[in-house]
């Protein structure tokens, strides 16, 4: 459990302070530019983030990384266009304020969002918190991802962030692109896996907003109660799968318990520590989203542990190169073999 990790601006992401107090001086509320302070979140892997101070009132301005960029990442664009549409859903999320596509201002485009207090729960296994809470924690995790899946797209504006169809397919390829783009050395798990996923695609061409990255540690709880107050970190979302979301959600249960960079639930005793099985956590979205069981569930999850894979050697690229928005880059991006082999491992037993 932790509060935001706030450090001095690394070197690499310095913004022009002046320039940027001139942009947001009658954008924002109650901000005077002669009053602000600005400190940068250390933990994030992908988009450069930081704490505006001003005035007494926070904000959180988040940006793409500099250097060159592989084609559609690091889409700050994209985050604000989500967080803007669900404001009026059952989906909690950050009130947004406004969007620059101008990199003039501070070499990037950004975007800026009121910071929301409260809890960044890290460890999976939440020490610190009773029995009860613990499963109320993963309920309300299970909660607001069925939420998310259950919004009218359409009717948030939202329906040009992406493709209805061939979801899957499409994923798939774009991951392996990705991988490709960036390979450092030969994961033979991935290759089984970039050969079997688009020869078994299932037929559930179910679709709704796929967060991309949904996790216990993207979100923000309430300071003392088992409640989701903001989901952040939408870089990733679309118009996608919801299975293949859900999936990379409960990955949790298969990623090894104090692993330093992607922690689970792996051989962990959940019944001590009164976490819901896996087999609970899916039965719970299943009836928050009216489905009847997961056909093909093994297939979801190798899915969802190839696309991290696939991202999570992308930032060991971006940290062997130094262009990474965080110095544990290189040791969450050496987890990519893990996931690839863990994938493989969901279908074909071993």
């Amino acid at each position: 459990m932790s509060g935001p990790n706030l450090v001095p601006v690394r070197e690499a992401h310095r913004l022009d302070e002046a320039a940027l107090s001139a942009y947001l001086a009658d954008r924002l509320p109650d901000f005077d530019p002669a009053d602000l302070e600005i400190l940068q979140f250390e933990g994030g892997q992908s988009n450069p983030t930081y704490m505006l101070k001003s005035a007494g009132r926070r904000y959180v301005l988040r940006k793409k990384p500099p250097g060159k960029l592989l084609p559609s990442a690091h889409m700050v664009e994209r985050e604000y266009r989500f967080i803007a549409g669900l404001a009026d859903t059952d989906v909690p999320v950050a009130p947004a304020r406004l969007l620059c596509e101008d990199a003039g201002i501070i070499g990037t485009a950004f975007y800026v969002m009121d910071y929301v207090e409260g809890r960044v729960l890290t460890d999976p296994t939440l020490p610190g918190l009773g029995p009860d809470e613990r499963r109320a924690t993963y309920d309300e995790l299970n909660r607001v991802m069925a939420a998310l899946h259950s919004v009218d797209f359409t009717a948030a504006g939202l329906a040009d962030m992406g493709k209805a169809t061939d979801y899957m397919a499409r994923q798939i390829a774009r991951w392996s692109k990705q991988y490709e783009a960036t390979k450092t050395h030969e994961i033979p798990a991935m290759d089984q896996l970039i050969a079997w996923l688009p020869a078994n695609i299932p037929a559930d061409d179910s679709v709704s907003i796929a967060h991309g990255d949904y996790r216990i540690a993207n979100v923000i709880y309430h300071p003392t109660e088992p409640k989701i107050l903001a989901v952040l970190d939408w870089e990733l979302a679309t118009i996608g799968h919801p299975l293949a979301d859900f999936a990379y959600n409960a990955m949790f249960y298969s990623l090894p318990a104090g692993d330093e960079g992607f922690p689970g639930l792996g051989g962990i005793d959940l019944g001590a520590l009164s976490v819901p099985t896996e087999e609970e956590y899916v039965a719970a979205y299943c009836r928050r989203t009216g489905r009847d069981g997961i056909d093909d569930w093994p297939f979801y999850k190798a899915f969802a542990m190839f696309r991290l894979a696939a991202i999570l050697q992308g930032v060991y690229h971006r940290g062997i190169t130094g262009n990474a928005s965080s110095e544990r880059a290189k040791v969450v991006g050496a987890r990519a073999s893990l996931l690839a082999e863990l994938g493989w491992k969901q279908i074909s037993g071993n």
